[in-house]
This record gives structure tokens, C-alpha cells and sequence, in this order.
């Protein structure tokens, strides 16, 4: 082992140009393999985070309007959706785990001991607050007991909160909405939210939904009337969308989603029109969007990783074919370890650990100038749908096995074609 280290470092200062470059083939690969696949990841994080900052596989149901005839009924009937569509779906849908109604109000008045300001305001269930990854700097969430009582709690944005407290915590202090007394209770962290169905977060107020039912309903419905109703469908829901995707014969527009379909099923039996009738109850599926997106990055990824291997592999043909020229140049001195005595197998183990070993080094190196090249990006800042270069073990192990693998191969053959070399015709090659 010791002398085929010592032989290979010999070889390497002999012939440092070629050296230098058959190394640089194998280092580059790794690169290739370790960044590219890092920058794949950094997108797919990056997006898994901004779409969980909107809330991540949910889906929004509003009231529309009809347009085609059923039961007896004209199109073109306005459908409003209430507190009992939810309870229906709740209690119908196997699909849902979870819901919330939410009725909203804008212009509402708002002021604080500070200043004042016209803002969204939104009354949810607790459920809601998971659904739609509403976490707080300060204070607690709306809980159940707000929702039984009815109290006047209120949740505020980030920037509501500066523009109606300052750099103050808002935690405790008084506001009114419309003239009616609230109490803060808790404060919404920085969202770095990229989409919405009624404006951001970070500008909005949440109340309890028995409070905005009483004290801020619909202008324009019913009592019991609501704005929309916000579901989170269960896991293998999700699950099963790339097998419907697959399955799918139209148009991605002409598709009905399990979700949508099993939703607008139950409320076309409530409202009395035609379940195939998408206008009467639009639905928002953000699932669709994690899927597609999901599938881009999964193809970019691969893609990545496929040029990362074959780079490498190039790499692994200039090592061989340099180690195939070696073996022409040195195949006196075969000749001559072999009249001394030395076995066919051990020149053969003397030729693949030299090869080996330039393979080890040069994906060693390769490894640490990618995590170098990882670390320098991470400190510039990132966009929102970029989470950096995050190398992952899988990474890792792929471009260490491959390594391995390649170092074996591009090792073996030349090895092999030293160790076969007749002793006599070794003794009388001349280059």
C-alpha cells in the first residue's frame, strides 16, 4: 500500500501537466454532481417554504353562480355559501381534514391609542390559524374558548401592527373596529407570502369567527352567510394526486380533482345544481400547484444530477486512458519486477491501487471546493422561492459511490492489461 502511494505521487510530479489535467476531469464531476444537485434542492425548499407561508395542499371554496340548468332551476343563480355548508362538508367529506369558515370584511375602521387605519378584517376558527400557517412574534392564537364565547380578540398583521403601534408590542393594548372595543392578543410573524386570495397577511386582522359573525357579517348576505371556506384535505389525499394526474385523458382545465369534485358534490346537493357545474362553487386546489411544482424541480434535479454523472464519467475515460498510457511507458520496468519475481498480482494490485488513488484524490478535492462553492453562496442573500445551496447526504452518497464505482472500473482494466504482460516481451519493448 505504502509503495503504490509512493508510486502514484511519483507518477503525479513526473508528468504534472497531465496529471493536473486527468485530476481536474474527476474534481469537476464531483462539482457538477454536489452543486448542481444542491442548487435542485435549494428550489425545492424554497418553494415547500413560500407555499407554506399561504398554506401548503389547501384548497378555497367560494359561492358562484350557475351556469347550467338543474332540478328545475334557471342558470345563472347566485349560490352563497353559509356557516351550514361547512358543518355539511365537515361532517360528509371523508377527504377533509380539517376546515374553517371565514367571512371578510373590508374598510373596516380601525384604531389604536397611536394611530388609525382602514384594514382587512377576518373572522376564523382556530383550525384556520393551521390551515394557513398564521404564527405569531407575540402572544397566543385564537383559541376554541374565543370561538365558543365569542370574545373580542384580535389577532393583527406585521405591518398592521407597526402602522397602529409603532415598534411597540401590541400584545394587550386596545383597539376598536368599527367603534367596538378589541383587545390584541397576539401578533402575526414577517410572512414571505407570494400569493392570496384577498391580500396579505401581514396587512390583514383576525378575529374570532362567532365574533364576525355578530359583529361584522356579510353587508350583502345572509346572517349566516360566508366569505369563503378554507379545507386541508387528508395526506394520502394528497398522495393520490399524481396517479390522477397520470390518469388523466384531457386537458389539465377539463380535469376534475378528487377534492373539488368530492367538495362541490356535497354543496350541489344543499344548493340544488349540477355537480359538473364548476361555476357554481369555484374552487382554489393549491395541491394542483404543489404537484406541478413539485414535478418541474423532481425533472430539474434529475436532469442536474444526470449532467453532474456524466461529467464525472468523462473524468473516470481520461483516468483510464491515462493510466493505459502509463502502463505503455513503464512496461519495461514491468518487465523487469516481473523477472525479479514479482507475481502477476502484484503488479496488477501496484497498477489499480495507483489508479485508485488518483481517483480518491481527485474526488476528495472535488468534494471540498463544492462545499466551498456551496458555503460562499449561502452568504449572499436569497430570493424568496431559494433556499440556498443545501447539500444533502443523498448528494453525498451518490457522488461518493459513483466515485467509488468509476475509481474501480477506470482502475481495473489497466491493471489487468500491466499484469498480463509476457515478462520477455516486457524486457524487449522499446517506446
Amino acid at each position: 500500500m505504502h509503495d503504490a502511494l509512493v508510486q502514484s505521487l511519483a507518477n503525479l510530479r513526473a508528468n504534472k501537466l497531465r496529471s493536473f489535467l486527468t485530476m481536474f476531469g474527476l474534481l469537476w464531476g464531483i462539482v457538477s454532481i454536489v452543486v448542481l444537485s444542491a442548487t435542485g434542492e435549494g428550489f425545492r425548499r424554497g418553494n415547500e417554504a413560500v407555499l407554506r407561508e399561504f398554506g401548503k395542499n389547501i384548497a378555497i371554496v367560494w359561492g358562484g353562480r350557475t351556469s347550467l340548468q338543474a332540478g328545475g332551476e334557471r342558470a345563472g343563480r347566485v349560490v352563497i355559501l353559509t356557516v351550514e355548508d361547512a358543518r355539511a362538508i365537515a361532517a360528509q367529506s371523508r377527504m377533509v381534514r380539517a376546515l374553517s369558515p371565514e367571512i371578510q370584511r373590508a374598510g373596516v375602521q380601525v384604531k389604536s391609542r397611536y394611530n388609525a387605519a382602514a384594514s382587512m378584517v377576518h373572522g376564523v376558527e382556530p383550525p384556520y390559524q393551521d390551515i394557513r400557517t398564521i404564527d405569531l412574534e407575540h402572544g397566543r392564537h385564537l383559541n376554541w374558548r374565543d370561538e365558543e364565547q365569542a370574545t373580542r380578540v384580535a389577532l393583527v398583521g406585521d405591518e398592521m401592527g407597526k402602522q397602529l403601534f409603532g415598534s411597540r408590542n401590541p400584545v394587550g393594548e386596545p383597539l376598536t373596529l368599527n367603534g367596538m372595543p378589541f383587545t390584541v392578543v397576539g401578533k402575526l410573524r414577517k410572512k414571505n407570502q407570494d400569493s392570496d386570495y384577498s391580500g396579505r397577511d401581514k396587512d390583514k386582522i383576525f378575529i374570532p369567527f362567532a365574533t364576525m359573525l355578530r359583529d361584522l357579517p356579510r353587508p350583502d348576505a345572509g346572517p349566516t352567510a360566508v366569505s369563503q371556506i378554507i379545507v386541508a384535505p387528508h395526506q394520502w389525499v394528497i398522495d393520490g394526486l399524481p396517479s390522477v394526474l397520470a390518469a388523466r385523458t384531457a386537458r389539465m382545465a377539463a380535469v376534475v380533482w378528487p377534492l373539488e369534485g368530492n367538495v362541490r358534490a356535497i354543496l350541489a346537493r344543499r344548493h340544488n345544481f349540477d355537480p359538473a357545474d364548476r361555476e357554481a362553487v369555484p374552487v382554489w386546489d393549491t395541491g394542483l400547484e404543489t404537484l406541478l411544482f413539485d414535478r418541474i424541480i423532481q425533472y430539474m434535479k434529475q436532469f442536474f444530477t444526470i449532467v453532474g454523472l456524466v461529467t464525472l464519467a468523462l473524468g473516470g475515460i481520461g483516468l483510464m486512458n491515462i493510466m493505459l498510457i502509463a502502463v505503455r511507458e513503464r512496461t519495461r520496468e514491468i518487465g523487469v519486477r516481473k523477472a525479479l519475481g514479482a507475481t502477476t498480482r502484484a503488479v496488477e494490485r501496484q497498477f489499480f491501487l495507483e489508479g485508485f488513488f488518483l481517483t480518491a484524490f481527485s474526488g476528495g478535492a472535488g468534494m471540498v471546493v463544492a462545499l466551498g462553492l456551496c458555503a460562499l453562496v449561502n452568504l449572499a442573500p436569497m430570493p424568496e422561492r431559494f433556499s440556498g445551496m443545501i447539500v444533502t447526504w443523498q448528494t453525498v452518497a451518490l457522488a461518493l459511490g459513483t466515485l467509488t464505482v468509476i475509481g474501480i472500473v477506470t482502475s481495473t482494466y489497466p491493471a489487468r492489461r500491466a499484469a498480463e504482460l509476457p515478462p520477455v516481451d516486457a524486457l524487449r519493448y522499446e517506446m
